[in-house]
């Protein structure tokens, strides 16, 4: 019940989409029916149109979450294990964490073009400042006592970091890494409809120009297939990187609480 129960609100609500349109409540113009998508789906994967818009927005969006993940997690150690680059740093990444990175696009524009580099430029500037921010209050939040108790037993700065900062700030990293996926692939949206010729954003605007509603509800859909089998992967990596947290181990009850009376008698 547990697999079947998230399945269900969604599937009613196609069933729900699918009457509306057979019985004239819901023009095509306005939204097409999920059986009309799929159709025009399938034959875009048929012909290996829609495989290559994929690869391409997927190919974006792991080289901008890449980039920009990986700056956001070195500037959140670095903030977070040392007074002094928090001082140089943080101030001047909050600053500007508050302008609206898509608001940038003229400018990206004039200093890459209408290439590959302004799309991938804006997806890593989405996605740094939550690595960033979940990556500094994560190392900052490590019990002092752990900290201190690692240098009583003679760990060294590495591995001290290692060993119990990392572990520490782990599971604050990894929300920031979800948080910055939904980010990645809301950028990338809007990153796509800069002059592209290829991915799943330019799949949907060259759909517009023609009017083909059910090519652009195909595409809506597509982003939102891939947003969630990224935080699917992201929730993955939680469970394979945090097997000693309580939140996410898959221990036993009975293991969990070998003294508990209840589980004796059953």
């Amino acid at each position: 019940m547990r697999a079947v129960g998230p399945w269900v609100v969604p599937l009613l609500l196609l069933v729900a989409w699918q009457a509306a349109g057979d019985f004239g409540y819901l023009p095509e113009r306005v939204l097409p029916t999920p059986g009309a998508v799929a159709q025009v789906g399938w034959q875009k994967a048929a012909s290996g149109e829609l495989g290559q818009h994929i690869r391409t927005s997927s190919g974006r969006a792991a080289a901008g979450f890449l980039i920009g993940g990986g700056v956001g997690l070195v500037l959140g150690v670095l903030a977070g294990v040392s007074r002094a680059a928090e001082t140089a740093l943080d101030g001047t990444v909050q600053m500007l964490r508050t302008v609206p990175h898509l608001a940038l696009i003229p400018l990206v524009i004039l200093w890459f073009g209408v290439g590959e580099g302004a799309k991938v430029f804006l997806v890593a500037l989405g996605v740094l400042f939550p690595v960033y921010l979940n990556t500094y209050h994560g190392v900052r939040g490590v019990d002092p006592g752990l900290i201190e108790m690692g240098r009583v037993y003679g760990l060294g700065r590495w591995s001290l970091f290692r060993r119990v900062l990392l572990p520490g700030a782990l599971p604050s990293i990894l929300i920031g890494v979800r948080y910055a996926l939904g980010v990645m692939w809301l950028t990338l949206i809007v990153a796509e409809t800069i002059a592209a010729t290829s991915g799943i954003g330019y799949m949907a605007m060259n759909a517009r120009e023609f009017l083909r509603t059910d090519v652009v509800v195909l595409s809506i859909l597509l982003y939102a297939a891939l947003g969630k089998l990224a935080d699917a992967a992201a929730r993955l990596a939680e469970r394979w990187c945090l097997p000693w947290h309580p939140a996410f181990a898959r221990v036993p009850p009975a293991a969990a609480v070998p003294d508990d009376p209840a589980g004796d008698r059953a």
